[in-house]
């Protein structure tokens, strides 16, 4: 079972789709929002979550208080899931004026980054299938570096026998942390 772990929405259940994807474990989910609580970047923050899935990374920042959060998902099903759950979550804000703006787009990661315009994001959460390669892993880091906020922190979540990512000129790493098969890559802009 996924679920929201704290803020508005907090033990919300979640979707997840049948098959495709990989949700991020409660106990990581705790600690990365911990770890952007900690350095202040959650409460009206614009979050960008890429390889959202379910959406549940971006969907735990907008029920933390994050001002906007763009869940960006190319397979239709999991699309699908993300909208629906979106609308579970904004569903807890009752209406309010606290709401915050959710979208989801269902395209590919790098179409979006490429398509982006002169949007800056507080935090990107990358999340990608564990077979992606470390190529194309290298090029959507590359294309949302630009994108960033001053102060934006980047994470990048996969298999803890996965190399490091390949992190472009104007991203640098500042942290890496493992919890059991996942491994936490964090940078920030250069």
């Amino acid at each position: 079972m996924t679920r929201i772990i704290a803020g508005a929405a907090g033990s919300l259940r979640l979707d997840v789709p049948k098959s495709g994807t990989r949700p991020t474990s409660d106990r990581v989910r705790e600690a990365i929002f911990s770890t952007l609580e900690s350095w202040g970047l959650v409460d009206g923050a614009r979050v960008l979550d890429l390889y959202a899935g379910s959406g549940a990374l971006g969907l735990e920042a907008a029920s933390r208080g994050a001002a906007a959060v763009t869940l960006v998902e190319k397979h239709p099903q999991a699309a699908q899931v993300a909208s629906r759950n979106t609308r579970t979550v904004l569903g807890a804000f009752g209406g309010s004026g606290s709401a915050p703006r959710i979208e989801v787009m269902r395209q590919s990661v790098q179409g979006f980054l490429d398509g982006a315009g002169a949007a800056r994001w507080d935090v990107a959460l990358l999340d990608p299938p564990y077979d992606l390669s470390e190529t194309e892993l290298a090029a959507n880091l590359a294309a949302l570096a630009p994108l960033l906020a001053e102060d934006a922190a980047v994470l990048v979540e996969r298999s803890s026998r996965s190399p490091e990512p390949s992190w472009p000129a104007g991203l640098a790493p500042v942290r890496e942390k493992r919890y059991g098969e996942t491994a936490l890559w964090w940078a920030e802009p250069a």
